[in-house]
């Protein structure tokens, strides 16, 4: 397995907890455990992301910007979760920021796959993705666990 298939399995899990996050109502406890469970995904996915895809990419010139704009990317969805955060599940706003959050982290996703992997593709070497897949996927294991 490549780092980008690892990924691309892990994008699936958060497109359908958002697809099913905004289709909850109020301040029910359904819409508090999607929630934690899509702050929780994102969060370790970030992380995760982050140490086994862009820092390697950050080393090579022709992906460095492209590395770049998609950590500015997390970071957006960061400040989204933190408003997620601190506004009631009761609030219409609530649902408004979730959207809001759906739309930027799919954007991110589709962004991802059809364009950073393709240029991560070309700038690491084939051993190396594979590599990069099990640390990947060893850091997600202990950021779910933390």
């Amino acid at each position: 397995m490549t780092i980008f298939e690892a990924l691309r399995q892990d994008h699936e899990i958060q497109r359908d907890l958002l697809n099913r996050l905004v289709a909850t109502h109020g301040a029910s406890e359904e819409r508090d455990t999607l929630y934690k469970r899509v702050r929780t995904e994102l969060h370790s996915h970030a992380a995760a992301e982050e140490r086994a895809l862009y820092v390697p990419m950050l080393e090579v010139d022709l992906t460095q910007e492209k590395a770049r704009h998609s950590i500015a990317e997390h970071h957006e969805i960061d400040e989204l979760l933190e408003r997620l955060d601190e506004t009631d599940y009761s609030a219409t706003s609530w649902l408004t920021h979730a959207k809001q959050l759906q739309h930027l982290v799919t954007h991110h996703l589709d962004e991802e796959e059809q364009e950073v992997f393709q240029l991560a593709g070309r700038g690491l070497a084939d051993d190396q993705k594979t590599a990069l897949a099990d640390e990947y996927q060893q850091e997600m294991q202990r950021q779910r666990d933390a």
